[in-house]
């Protein structure tokens, strides 16, 4: 398969080097030192024991009509980053190529082929002005739930920390031709990439966790297990997982495991630090409409309060903007 990554840090770096030493046609979109290095030496990937793998066998370009039509393009960005993309985007489009959208949080074509009331409606939390529904045609996509942690060493140089799975699957959980044939590519790479039915449910699963803790983490700059093991986070974790279940069940989705266990799963992970911490650490712009303000807006759509969810929004939203206005980032530093 002819396949792009649009998006060349940890998460894109490890399933383009991984499909590339797997024999497909990887092009990364990339820019800066990121696309000299990746031309210059290939893509490295240091695994969770320690081995090296190199995908020499890569290329990477600045601009999308230098790498043409694909079968699958691959977006590894964040879900803020796409509206940036779409006027090169479609120079990767041919009549039957697969947007794959490997994005946190819940993404601009919810709605899409999903039967009921709201079917094909979009959502103004992460696409304000549907640019990109206009952008990326629905018939397009495909889902994903991205599971796996990695690291960017430097470029061209990812460490993967833990995990190999990407569930896969159809908005409207039918197993097509093309959704079975990204399956087999990605499993020939080394990859789980189950295909779900319900795409939904899984991206609500990983989510369920993300709009919680990350926030949280936001504004008290606390790891997942001080999180988890002060009474006081942890009740307000379950608080708003509980706001953000009764949201989703009131659209259809149903839920494999308890919050419970989904707390105690972020609790094993330990001393982690959530991308949104890391994001205000560094001073990057945060991930928090696609994974707490689209909650909101669903939570209003479905006639469900989320008043805990929206209150935790806020304070984050004020911290985002303040962040941004002053160019700043904050971090916890020993006195």
């Amino acid at each position: 398969m002819k396949i792009a990554i649009v998006g060349a840090g940890a998460i894109g770096g490890y399933l383009g080097a991984k499909l590339a030493i797997a024999g497909e046609e990887v092009t990364f979109i990339a820019r800066n030192r990121n696309l000299e290095a990746i031309n210059a030496n290939g893509f490295r990937l240091v695994l969770e024991d320690g081995r090296e793998e190199h995908a020499a066998n890569v290329r990477a370009v600045q601009r999308m009509a230098d790498a043409g039509p694909q079968d699958a393009v691959l977006l590894t960005v964040k879900a803020h980053q796409v509206v940036d993309l779409l006027p090169e985007l479609r120079a990767l489009f041919g009549p039957q190529t697969a947007v794959v959208t490997m994005i946190n949080g819940i993404p601009w074509w919810y709605f899409h082929k999903l039967a009921g009331a709201h079917e094909g409606r979009g959502l103004t939390s992460v696409d304000p002005d549907g640019r990109i529904a206009a952008a990326i045609e629905p018939e397009r996509v495909i889902g994903s739930v991205v599971y796996p942690a990695a690291e960017l060493l430097q470029p061209g140089v990812v460490k993967v920390i833990e995990g190999n799975r990407f569930t896969i699957g159809e908005p409207d959980g039918s197993r097509s031709e093309r959704i079975e044939a990204l399956s087999q590519a990605l499993m020939k790479a080394g990859f789980k990439a189950p295909v779900s039915k319900d795409i939904r449910s899984e991206i609500w699963i990983k989510l369920w966790g993300n709009l919680s803790f990350n926030p949280i983490s936001a504004l008290t700059h606390a790891t997942l297990e001080d999180i988890c093991r002060f009474p006081p986070t942890r009740a307000l974790a379950a608080a708003m997982m509980t706001e953000a279940r009764s949201v989703a069940e009131a659209l259809g989705v149903k839920f494999k495991i308890t919050l419970e266990q989904r707390i105690a799963g972020a609790e094993a992970v330990g001393a982690h630090k959530t991308s949104m911490l890391q994001d205000v650490e560094h001073g990057r712009a945060l991930e928090l409409e696609a994974l707490v303000g689209s909650v909101v807006e669903l939570g209003r759509i479905a006639a469900v309060p989320t008043p805990t969810i929206e209150a935790v929004y806020a304070a984050t939203s004020l911290l985002s903007r303040t962040l941004s206005a002053q160019r700043g980032r904050l971090a916890v530093a020993s006195a």
